[in-house]
């Protein structure tokens, strides 16, 4: 299936390409980037490249977003004040967005998906009241959020979850490239990154929520969030606290972590262990845990009893693969999983 990626000369535009270059379900058709990089060969256009470029798309030319694009399905990884207008005229125009950007996650319409945690969310592109030829958004869930999300997942579904306190230390990448200067960086942590607490507030409800015909009902978590930027290049690690619901122990957490497989699981991307428990008393680690070959894994350490709330453990995730372009290509490959997709048409039902 032919696929296009929007804001492709991006940090996750790049990670997309990488990841897309020899995939067994789509090909990448278009390359898309803003009207100054329109007809330059991809390579040109790249200005800031984060490794080396496929082959197959280095002398492709980049086309402009209101171009006519050859694909159906297309991949955004456009900043959200670009997205809320442009992602919506793709739509119009017939496409299929798998969207990375916040503009649309929180429209009652928009599936906000992870497909270990709530694949059956995807059910609401069926209650849609599409005229013939429109197409339809699917959002995957901020990158800090995605590996808190999942994280949760076991632990909520056999014990319950009532509070939520969760200190982010959030790589540079996930600000993009003009999101923090060299000298704002450099030996320095940055308390605070624009409207990223509030995601967290709002997008976890919304994941656990029960989906109910055309809407969804949204979990009632208690959750409190401080989110930091540290001077490291990839990978958000979270030191969580939670209350539950019901009593157990540290063991049973434990078991529940470990045994955690989710649906789908026969999906390209889909990691073979969605969450990888890490024994040792200094894991997770981004130099040491992210540069492996399960970037779509979540790992978590540290499990232990919080003398506050009931338990406390680390998470991490590769903010750019498993928080970004990863996740936007395992939605879209549920999508094509579960018929929706099929022969450049939209399938309902």
């Amino acid at each position: 299936m032919k696929v296009g990626i929007v804001g492709s000369t991006g940090l996750v535009g790049q990670q997309f390409i990488r990841l897309l270059s020899r995939h067994p379900y789509f090909e990448i058709s278009e390359l898309v980037a803003s009207e100054e990089s329109a007809n330059k060969p991809y390579e040109d256009a790249v200005e800031n490249k984060i490794r080396r470029i496929p082959e197959k798309v280095r002398k492709k030319s980049v086309s402009a977003i209101d171009d006519e694009l050859d694909c159906r399905v297309i991949f955004s990884a456009l900043p959200s004040k670009v997205a809320r207008e442009a992602e919506r005229d793709l739509v119009e125009r017939g496409h299929i967005v798998l969207t990375n950007a916040s503009a649309h996650r929180m429209e009652s319409h928009v599936p906000l998906v992870i497909p270990e945690v709530n694949p059956d969310h995807i059910g609401l592109i069926e209650e849609l009241d599409r005229e013939d030829g429109e197409g339809f958004i699917v959002a995957n869930p901020n990158c800090s959020v995605i590996q808190l999300a999942i994280a949760l997942k076991p632990i909520h579904e056999k014990f319950g979850i009532k509070k939520i306190d969760v200190v982010t230390l959030q790589a540079l990448s996930g600000a993009g490239y003009d999101g923090v200067g060299a000298l704002e960086a450099a030996d320095n942590v940055i308390p605070y990154i624009p409207n990223e607490e509030e995601k967290i507030k709002e997008e976890i409800p919304k994941l656990f929520g029960e989906l109910n015909g055309g809407e969804i009902n949204r979990e009632k978590f208690r959750i409190s969030s401080s989110c930091n930027r540290v001077n490291i290049s990839d990978g958000h690690l979270e030191n969580v606290s939670i209350e539950l619901e019901e009593e157990t122990s540290t063991s049973e957490v434990k078991k529940a972590l470990e045994e955690f497989r989710g649906l789908p699981q026969d999906l390209p991307s889909s990691p073979e262990t969605p969450i990888k428990f890490s024994e040792e008393k200094d894991r997770p680690q981004p130099r040491v845990d992210l540069g492996g070959d399960t970037p779509m894994s979540v790992h978590v350490g540290r499990l232990r009893e919080d003398n506050i709330l009931d338990y406390k453990f680390i998470v991490l995730g590769h903010n750019t693969i498993r928080g970004a372009a990863g996740a936007s290509i395992l939605n879209a490959e549920l999508l094509y999983s579960k018929g929706l997709v099929q022969d450049q048409k939209v399938v309902s039902g």
